[in-house]
């Protein structure tokens, strides 16, 4: 499976394009759509558009793949894609330890959709922009309709 348009658009609307570093939230390194600087890379005059969108397919090149080895249940196309988005956003090591991941894997769907939200915090605190992102995740993640936890019969 592969990341959908909509989903692109997401990350490219979440991160923004900046053609200078700057640090994130987290304080992290970051250049183009949300790229993190890795341990040898330089961009001293920055970045282009278009250089910051190969960079970016690449990015998320890593984040479908690891959503492809962790998830081990059928997603749709929404689910796939809010994944990926939560994977760029905030790593694979996050994903793989979460009990979002853990809700997934036992086939609990609408619990998992409900543990993205649970993601919006940056330095301790709720952030507006982490808030609006995974509710745009969850928005991808029920085909447009927000998801409503269900009591077990």
């Amino acid at each position: 499976m592969e990341l959908s348009a909509e989903g692109l658009e997401l990350i490219k609307r979440s991160e923004g394009f900046r053609s200078q570093v700057y640090r994130d939230v987290a304080g992290i390194p970051t250049i183009g759509y949300g790229h993190r600087v890795k341990p040898g890379e330089s961009f001293p005059g920055g970045v282009e558009e278009a250089q910051a969108t190969a960079i970016l397919s690449s990015d998320v090149g890593e984040a479908e793949q690891a959503v492809t080895r962790l998830v081990k249940v059928a997603l749709t196309q929404g689910q796939f894609d809010a994944l990926v988005d939560f994977c760029f956003n905030l790593g694979a090591g996050r994903l793989a330890g979460s009990t979002l991941l853990r809700e997934l894997n036992a086939g609990c769907y609408a619990a998992a959709a409900q543990q993205l939200l649970a993601w919006d915090h940056a330095a301790g605190e709720v952030n507006v922009g982490l808030k609006a992102r995974r509710e745009a995740e969850l928005q991808l993640w029920s085909g447009g309709q927000v998801a409503t936890q269900t009591a077990a019969a």
